[in-house]
């Protein structure tokens, strides 16, 4: 089944979408992107789901391709919790770019909120740089509004990485939650909490969003370190 899934990606490939996409992912050797729109890989996957058969394809660890990556992705994401908590932990430390670590999102979190908070804890504390991205997107897209918690703005502050695609989502985070949670998120940068760096795009990114007004703007451009 593996063989007979690269050989189905590699039928797949779009070449000029690999052109336009290998720049954008300089962690990905240009040979290793097939070229393979997304919603061609979630159809793939959709299919592979209801024909069956393809555990073997997870088992063979780390992947080549992007898309192979993309496709365990896919695949892993609508899996029952404890299923998909079992295979995400032994993909998770495979993952070598930021778009497959932003593309996965589990689509079981109902009545499991609590249980990925575990996890989470233990995913942005790991040496991995895509495992800690990981887990600060699922604090991002699943708790920063009525599951909110100031404590989760101050486990992110805590994470310290020279990792730029870490960095850049911590900065996210933030700009984020200052569009959701202003009031809990404004001191971290009034006091100067996170690394300069992170600072500073963070309020770019948030000076950038249609969410945070115009008032709010003006004064985060004040926070600025030069």
């Amino acid at each position: 089944m593996k063989d007979e899934i690269l050989q189905k990606l590699l039928s797949l490939a779009d070449n000029p979408y690999k052109e336009f996409s290998a720049p954008l992912l300089p962690t990905i050797p240009r040979e290793n992107i097939i070229g393979i729109r997304t919603p061609i890989l979630r159809a793939y996957a959709k299919e592979l789901k209801k024909k069956g058969g393809y555990e073997s394809f997870l088992r063979e660890l780390p992947h080549k391709y992007l898309e192979e990556n993309h496709l365990h992705a896919f695949l892993i994401e609508a899996l029952p919790y404890q299923e998909f908590a079992r295979e995400i932990e032994l993909f998770l430390p495979h993952i070598d770019n930021w778009a497959t670590c932003d593309s996965l999102r589990p689509k079981n979190l109902k009545n499991n909120y609590d249980s990925y908070l575990l996890l989470i804890k233990r995913w942005i504390s790991s040496n991995k740089p895509y495992t800690i991205r990981f887990g600060i997107g699922m604090l991002m897209s699943y708790y920063l509004d009525e599951r909110f918690d100031e404590s989760f703005l101050y486990d992110v502050s805590a994470i310290k990485s020279d990792h730029y695609y870490v960095n850049m989502m911590i900065a996210w985070y933030f700009a984020t939650a200052l569009a959701k949670q202003y009031d809990s998120t404004l001191p971290y940068l009034q006091n100067k909490v996170l690394s300069k760096w992170v600072h500073n795009k963070t309020i770019q990114k948030a000076v950038e969003s249609y969410r945070i007004t115009n008032e709010q703007k003006l004064f985060l451009k004040t926070l600025k370190i030069k």
